[in-house]
C-alpha cells in the first residue's frame, strides 16, 4: 500500500482536564463547609471541657485534646482524601490535598496540649518542631509530584485568537517555584506587601496584650515562623496555579474560589496553633487571610512570577504571633469572664484583627485581582511595610504594655525550719507574743543560713530573687532551662511555675455595691446566733485583730473604716504597694465585712482588722500568698525588709482566707504546708475556705484548705442545708471541712460604700474567723490555744441537713462538726475560764 505524506504535523497542547459535571464541585463545597463545621465547634468544645473541669476543680482531662484530634482527622480526613483523589479537576485535586495535609497537620498540633498549661514555654517549643517538620515532609513529598511551567501573567488584553490554551502549573510546582517570590527578589513587591499585612494584622495585640517572658516570647515567635513557613507550603504557587491563576479570562477565579480553599485550610490550622485558649482567636483571624493571599498570588503574576511561599509564611506567620505571644492561654478562662479581663482584651483584639483582615481581603482582591492590574512596585511596598513597622512599635510603647512578664519559679529548699520544742509559755496574748516571737526567729535563721549560696549565685544570674522564710523558698525569673538547672541543685527540693498576670491595656471598672445598708442583724449572723452573743452576752470582739488576706480591704466603707487598726504595719499590698487599704474586685471587702464589718454584717464588729492584698484580678500565685502570710506572721512597715523588720508582737490573732491555690496558679499540694504549720506554732488560728468544687468527693484539694493545722469551713444556706457547691471531703491530710457556716444569698460590705449579695465557701469562712474573735474577746485566756479553741467550736456546732442520698461517706465528709454556733460558743468560752 502505498502512504500519502504531507507537510509534518504540528503538534497540538494536550486540552486542559475537562470537569466532570457540577457534582465534584458541590462535593467540594460540602467538604469544606463540613470541615469548618467540624474543626471549629470541636476546639470550642474541647477549651469548654477544659473550663468546666478548671472550674470545678477536677483532675485535668487528658484524653480530651487526643480525642478532638481523633475524631477532627476521622471526620474531616476522609472526605478530604477522597477529594483528592477522586476528581479529574486539577482545583479539586488541589482542594483535597490542602485540606488532607491541613487536616493531619491540625491532629499533630492538638495532640500536643497533653502538655500542662503552665509549661508553656515546653508547649510552645514542641509547636515550633513540630510545625517545622511537617512543613518539611510536605515539601520533599511536593517534590516527588511532577513539575508543570508556572503560569504566564496576566496579559493587558485579550487572548491571541488562534493561541492555544495557557499552560498552568499543577498543584506540585510548589518545589519549582518556591524561590520565585514576585518583583525584586526575596523581598520582592509582593512579600513586603505580606509582611506589611502581617504586620497590620499584629497591630491590635501590639496595644492589647502583653509579652511573656523572654524565653516564652522567643518561642513563641519561632511557633508562629514555623506555622507560617507550613502555610506557605501547603498554599504555595502551585497550589493558586490549579485555580486558574493567568488565566485572562477569568483573573478572578483565583482569589474567591483559592480564597474560599484556602480560608478552610488556615481554619484548620488556625485550629492546632496555640495551647487551649490561644486558638480561639485564631479561629477567626486566619480564613480571611486566604482571599488576601489569593490577590498576592495574582499580584506576583501580573510582574510574571509565582508568588511562592514567602508570602504566605510572612503573612500567617505575623498574623499567628499576636495571640501567641502576646497572650497567655491560661488567662483565656472563664474565671477571668466575670469582668473586663484578658477575655474581654482578647475579644476586642480578635474583632480588631478580624476587620482588619476583611479590609484587607477587599483592598489587596480590589487592587490586583483584576487582569489589567499592573504590578506591584517595590518602593511603595516597602514604604507601606516600613510604615507598619514603626506603627506597631510605636502602639506597643505608648499605648501598649512594653516590657516582658513570665511567670516566677519559687524553689523550694529541701530544709525547712524546725519548730519542734517551743516553749508554751504564758495563757494569753503573753504566751502567744513570745512562741511567735521565736518562731519568727528559728524561721528567719533557717532561710538566711540554708539560701545563701543560691541567692548569690542568682543575683549574679540577673535572675532577680526574692527571698522568703515562713516556706524557706526563693522566687527568681527563669524559663525552663533555669528551672531545670535548679531542680537539680542538691539543696532543692523542687521548682514551683507561679502565676504572673500580663498586664491589661486598661484597668476593669473598680466593683461597686448597689444596695443600701441593712436595718438590723443579717440572716446569717442571726442564724449562728452572733447578734445574742452582742445583745446578750455584751461580747462584739473587743481586743481582738483579724487578718485578711483577699483583694483587698475598701478601708473608707463605713462598715469598715472604724475597724482598721491602723499605724504603719497593718496593711500591705505586694502587687501594685498602694499604702492605703483599697479593693478593686469587691472579694476581700466582702469576705471582711462578714468577719467585723459593722451595721449588722459582721459577726465581730468590735474586733479590728488588718489586710492584705495576695489575689490581683482573682489569681495568685504561690509567692503572692506567702507575702501575705509573712506579713500575718510578723507585720512590717511600708519598704521594710520582712526578715529584719518583722514584727511579730504585732501579728493578728485569727486569719480569715477565703482562697486557694489550685496547679494553675503553681501550687502542689505541699506547697503551703510548711506556712500553715508555723503559724498554727505561733499561735495564729488559720481559717480557710473548702472551696467552691462540690457538689464532687474529695474536691477539698487545693492548700491550704486540706491541711489539717487549718480550720476549714464549708458553706450551708438558710435552711441550714449543705449547698451544692461547697466542697467536699474526705481530704488526703485530715477530715474536712471542719465546721460549715452560711454562704448562700450572704449580704455584706462592697466598696463604694454600698452592699451586695454573694454566694461562696469565701462568704463562710470569715464568720468562723469572727466566732473565733467572739471566743477570744469574751476569754483572752483562749488566744493562741488553738487545740483548746477548735475543740470548743466542734462541740457547740449545731447539726446542718445533707442532702438525701449524698455521697463522700458520712456527714463528717460533707459538714464537718456541723454549722457554728456563736452563742453556744462563746458560752462555753466563758466557761472554760471560769473551770
Amino acid at each position: 500500500m502505498t502512504m500519502l505524506t504531507g507537510p509534518p504535523a504540528v503538534p497540538v497542547p494536550p486540552p486542559p482536564p475537562r470537569e466532570t459535571g457540577p457534582w465534584p464541585v458541590v462535593a467540594a463545597v460540602l467538604t469544606g463547609l463540613w470541615a469548618v463545621l467540624v474543626t471549629v465547634p470541636g476546639q470550642v468544645t474541647g477549651w469548654l471541657v477544659d473550663q468546666v473541669v478548671l472550674v470545678s476543680g477536677l483532675d485535668r482531662a487528658l484524653a480530651v485534646w487526643p480525642v478532638v484530634a481523633a475524631a477532627t482527622v476521622l471526620l474531616v480526613g476522609a472526605p478530604a482524601l477522597a477529594l483528592a483523589l477522586a476528581p479529574r479537576s486539577p482545583a479539586l485535586r488541589a482542594t483535597g490535598r490542602a485540606w488532607t495535609a491541613g487536616v493531619l497537620a491540625l491532629g499533630a498540633a492538638t495532640l500536643l496540649r497533653v502538655v500542662p498549661p503552665v509549661h508553656h514555654e515546653a508547649y510552645l517549643g514542641a509547636l515550633a518542631v513540630t510545625a517545622a517538620l511537617l512543613a518539611l515532609v510536605a515539601t520533599r513529598l511536593d517534590r516527588r509530584r511532577p513539575v508543570a511551567p508556572p503560569a504566564a501573567p496576566f496579559p493587558a488584553g485579550p487572548p491571541t485568537p488562534g493561541a492555544g490554551p495557557t499552560a498552568q502549573a499543577g498543584p506540585a510546582a510548589t518545589g519549582a517555584v518556591a524561590g520565585e517570590v514576585g518583583r525584586g527578589g526575596r523581598f520582592g513587591a509582593v512579600p513586603l506587601l505580606a509582611i506589611a499585612a502581617g504586620l497590620a494584622m499584629l497591630l491590635p495585640w501590639a496595644w492589647i496584650g502583653a509579652l511573656g517572658g523572654a524565653s516564652e516570647t522567643l518561642l513563641a515567635g519561632l511557633a508562629a515562623a514555623a506555622l507560617g513557613v507550613l502555610a506557605g507550603v501547603l498554599l504555595g504557587p502551585g497550589f493558586w496555579a490549579a485555580f486558574g491563576a493567568g488565566s485572562a479570562r477569568r483573573p478572578v477565579r483565583p482569589v474567591l474560589l483559592g480564597g474560599l480553599v484556602a480560608g478552610v485550610t488556615l481554619t484548620m490550622l488556625a485550629a492546632g496553633a496555640g495551647q487551649s485558649g490561644a486558638q480561639l482567636p485564631a479561629l477567626v483571624l486566619l480564613p480571611p487571610l486566604g482571599f488576601v493571599l489569593g490577590a498576592l498570588d495574582a499580584a506576583a503574576r501580573h510582574g510574571g512570577r509565582a508568588a511562592g511561599s514567602a508570602p504566605a509564611g510572612w503573612l500567617v506567620g505575623l498574623a499567628l504571633a499576636g495571640p501567641l505571644a502576646f497572650t497567655d492561654p491560661e488567662e483565656v478562662t472563664l474565671l477571668l469572664a466575670a469582668a473586663r479581663d484578658v477575655p474581654y482584651w482578647v475579644a476586642v483584639g480578635t474583632g480588631a484583627g478580624f476587620a482588619v483582615a476583611v479590609l484587607l481581603a477587599v483592598g489587596y482582591g480590589v487592587l490586583f485581582a483584576r487582569s489589567r492590574a499592573g504590578a506591584p512596585r517595590r518602593g511603595p511596598a516597602a514604604l507601606a511595610a516600613g510604615a507598619l513597622l514603626a506603627a506597631v512599635a510605636v502602639v506597643y510603647v505608648v499605648p501598649g504594655q512594653p516590657g516582658l512578664y513570665g511567670e516566677r519559679l519559687l524553689v523550694v529548699l529541701r530544709e525547712q525550719a524546725d519548730l519542734s520544742g517551743l516553749p508554751a509559755g504564758a495563757p494569753g496574748r503573753a504566751g502567744r507574743d513570745a512562741r511567735a516571737a521565736e518562731v519568727y526567729r528559728r524561721l528567719v535563721a533557717t532561710a538566711d543560713r540554708t539560701q545563701g549560696d543560691l541567692r548569690r549565685t542568682l543575683r549574679g544570674l540577673r535572675l532577680n530573687p526574692t527571698p522568703y522564710y515562713l516556706v524557706n523558698a526563693i522566687e527568681t525569673d527563669g524559663g525552663p532551662a533555669v528551672r531545670a538547672w535548679l531542680s537539680g541543685r542538691p539543696e532543692v527540693a523542687r521548682v514551683l511555675v507561679g502565676q504572673r498576670p500580663r498586664p491589661l491595656p486598661a484597668a476593669a471598672p473598680p466593683a461597686r455595691g448597689d444596695t443600701p445598708a441593712p436595718t438590723g442583724p443579717t440572716w446569717n449572723v442571726s442564724l449562728i446566733g452572733a447578734d445574742r452573743v452582742w445583745s446578750e452576752l455584751g461580747v462584739t470582739g473587743t481586743g481582738v485583730v483579724v487578718g485578711s488576706s483577699d483583694s483587698g480591704v475598701d478601708g473608707r466603707h463605713p462598715a469598715l473604716a472604724a475597724g482598721f487598726r491602723g499605724g504603719d504595719d497593718s496593711w500591705y499590698d505586694p502587687w501594685e504597694h498602694r499604702r492605703a487599704p483599697a479593693d478593686r474586685g469587691g472579694h476581700g471587702t466582702h469576705t471582711l465585712g462578714s468577719a467585723v464589718g459593722r451595721d449588722g454584717i459582721g459577726v465581730a464588729p468590735g474586733a479590728r482588722w488588718v489586710g492584705c492584698v495576695n489575689l490581683d484580678r482573682n489569681l495568685g500565685s504561690p509567692a503572692r500568698y506567702l507575702d501575705c502570710l509573712q506579713f500575718m506572721l510578723a507585720p512590717f512597715p511600708p519598704g521594710g525588709d520582712p526578715f529584719t523588720d518583722g514584727r511579730p508582737a504585732r501579728a493578728p490573732d485569727v486569719l480569715t482566707n477565703s482562697w486557694g491555690c489550685p496547679p494553675l496558679e503553681g501550687c502542689d499540694p505541699g506547697a503551703l504546708r510548711p506556712a500553715t504549720a508555723a503559724l498554727a506554732a505561733a499561735g495564729i488560728l488559720v481559717v480557710a475556705a473548702a472551696g467552691n468544687t462540690g457538689p464532687h468527693c474529695g474536691s477539698i484539694v487545693d492548700p491550704p484548705a486540706p491541711y489539717p493545722d487549718v480550720l476549714t469551713v464549708g458553706a450551708v444556706d438558710r435552711s441550714r442545708r449543705l449547698t451544692d457547691f461547697s466542697s467536699r471531703g474526705p481530704a488526703a491530710t485530715a477530715g474536712k471541712p471542719d465546721l460549715v457556716a452560711p454562704g448562700a444569698a450572704v449580704p455584706s460590705a462592697f466598696p463604694g460604700g454600698g452592699y451586695t449579695t454573694l454566694d461562696g465557701t469565701s462568704m463562710a469562712t470569715p464568720q468562723v474567723a469572727g466566732v473565733v474573735a467572739l471566743m477570744w474577746s469574751a476569754n483572752p485566756a483562749l488566744v493562741g490555744d488553738l487545740d483548746r479553741t477548735r475543740r470548743i467550736l466542734a462541740d457547740t456546732a449545731t447539726p446542718a441537713t445533707v442532702p438525701a442520698g449524698a455521697p463522700c461517706g458520712g456527714s463528717r465528709d460533707l459538714v464537718g462538726a456541723g454549722l457554728v454556733d456563736a452563742y453556744a460558743a462563746v458560752r462555753a468560752a466563758r466557761a472554760t475560764s471560769s473551770g
